[in-house]
This record gives structure tokens, sequence and C-alpha cells, in this order.
């Protein structure tokens, strides 16, 4: 069991016979009445996302959740197939679920694919990719006023800004949390 008190982001739990999933949280105490969990979650096997405040000391029944590596393979269109690294089973999912990741992923790239009852409902990129840079501006000498930064598009199709040093061709470790660049390769 696990208490309102105790949600953070990525914590799932069982209510009202449903999986949810914490995506967002904040510990609220007023002036006046009785502290509170704001919350942000998401049906992980509907998808649906509420907003729901929570009393500190309800208590759900945590959800296990099964959480696998697997290598992404290739997409048909519609839906993207993913293998297990030991079992050698492939699985299908659904765009809804992988859109985020697919920004920083290629064929062959490795995932965190996390399941409930064998149904996946995130799908997670490392933490870290290094991806090259298919499209860029030349930035031009002397044009350092402001952030210094110019975008580019890598391999997968995202783009973000770069310093003005970049150029295409280069590799860039990326963080795929925040979609933010660190470093060339």
């Amino acid at each position: 069991m696990i208490s309102a008190s105790e949600f953070r982001k990525g914590v799932t739990f069982i209510m009202d016979g449903e999986v949810y999933q914490v995506l967002d949280f904040q510990h609220v105490k007023p002036g006046k009445g009785a502290a509170f969990v704001s919350t942000k979650i998401r049906n992980v096997v509907k998808g649906g996302i509420r907003e729901i405040n929570f009393n500190p000391s309800e208590r759900y029944e945590e959800a296990q959740i099964v959480t696998r590596d697997m290598q992404y393979l290739y997409n048909d269109g519609e839906l993207y197939y993913f293998m297990d690294n030991d079992t050698y089973e492939q699985m299908p999912i659904g765009k809804d679920i992988v859109e985020e990741a697919m920004q920083f992923m290629r064929e062959n790239d490795t995932a965190t694919v996390r399941m409930f009852e064998g149904k996946a409902f995130e799908v997670l990129a490392p933490n870290f990719v290094e991806l090259e840079v298919t499209h860029t501006e030349v930035g031009l000498k002397g044009d350092t006023s402001g952030s210094a930064s110019k975008p580019a598009t890598v391999e997968t199709g995202f783009t973000l800004q770069v310093p003005l040093f970049v150029e295409n061709g280069d590799v860039l470790k990326i963080d795929t949390r925040t979609g933010e660049y660190l470093s060339r390769v």
C-alpha cells in the first residue's frame, strides 16, 4: 500500500479498479484547511489524464509494473515493433505510447518498456543519446548577441537549439528528458 503523501512522478497505483501513473504532483498546505496532494494522473490502460486532489492519508494499492529493455526494430506506419532482448519475442506498440520516445530512437536502439499485465503503457528512450545533425544553418562569425544558438535537426527528425559552431554531420550528445544539447561527440 502507498499513501498519497508518498506520490512521486512515475508512481503507479490502483484506484477504483483502474491503474494510474502519477505524471505530476504538488504537496499543498493552504493557510486554512487541511493539506492535500494535487496530482495529474494518467490511466495506463485507457490513456485518459485527470487532475485530482488527494488527502495525504489516503492509501492505495501499488500496481506491479514490469520494466523490460527492448530493441526497437521498425514501424509499419501504424505500429512500432520492439523485441524483448531476453526472449526475442516481438511486441507491437501503438504510436500514441511511443511518440515521445521516438524523437530520439533509431532502428536497433534499445528502449525501456513499462508494462502492466503484459500491455505496454510507456516507452522511454535512454537518458542520453548520440545523434547526427542532418540539417542546420551556418552560424555567422560575430553573431553572438543574445543566446548565440541556432536550430538543428538530427537524424530522427527532432529539432533542438545548438551553439553556433555545430555543423551538419556533427554527432551530438542529447539529454532525452529535456531535449537539450549537451556536447559534441
